[in-house]
């Protein structure tokens, strides 16, 4: 950080094993390629959660994979983490140019106070300020009404459900079966086995094949009906 002094620096703790540093992404990445070129510097700290994560390599691919361009420590004993006493994934931190947390958010959401934020910092507020990013999803719009889902649940799942999303955390290489339809696993991460217009009461049906481990089975918020 000291290296950084004079322009301001959003730090973003992630994983990419984890569904909401995933969603989170898009809105990073379009930030550095916003506001690179008026001095802001994007860091993204990769802090692993799920084992495939802890393999430094495999954190490389996945950033190649995702379209990642802007730096990436490496946080895999969660030392950086502990300094900070960050408290989950995602997670950002704006400093100005003197070193000074300006702005903090932890999880999903508060996209467009982050993006003012950074336009304050950068001099770019007020009239004639770029437009926000818009929101990637629906349930990203401020004024969306969401439900709170089911909660994550450890390995592969099967049974009742609510939410608007299902994700999976896997590795390995195979097939998965989701609702009786297979599912190609070709690399660790995050995958996306179902998606509702809606929130939705539902029951998942999931087979794990030869090859493949489920870290976790991930429920993300729909929209209210």
């Amino acid at each position: 950080m000291d290296q950084q002094r004079g322009r301001p620096v959003l730090i973003e703790f992630w994983d990419f094993c984890r569904v909401n540093s995933l969603r989170t992404l898009p809105y990073v990445r379009g930030w550095h390629e916003r506001y690179a070129d008026a001095g802001l510097r994007v860091v993204s700290v990769h802090a692993p959660g799920f084992a495939p994560g802890r393999d430094e390599d495999v954190v490389a691919d996945a950033v190649a994979r995702l379209g990642v361009e802007h730096p990436v420590a490496l946080d895999t004993e969660l030392e950086l983490w502990t300094l900070y006493g960050n408290e989950g994934w995602p997670a950002r931190y704006l400093f100005d140019g003197d070193g000074t947390l300006v702005h903090y958010h932890y999880g999903e959401g508060a996209y467009d106070e982050t993006e003012l934020a950074i336009q304050e910092q950068l001099g770019l507020d007020g009239d004639g300020a770029p437009d926000l990013i818009e929101p990637v999803r629906p349930t990203d719009d401020p004024q969306a009404r969401i439900v709170v889902p089911t909660a994550d649940q450890p390995g592969a799942y099967s049974g009742a459900y609510e939410a608007g999303e299902v994700w999976a955390v896997v590795s390995g290489a195979g097939e998965i079966g989701v609702n009786g339809e297979l599912l190609a696993i070709e690399h660790p991460g995050a995958v996306l086995l179902v998606a509702h217009e809606h929130h939705t009461t539902a029951t998942l049906e999931l087979d794990v094949g030869d090859g493949v481990t489920c870290h976790a089975t991930c429920f993300m918020p729909g929209l209210a009906p």
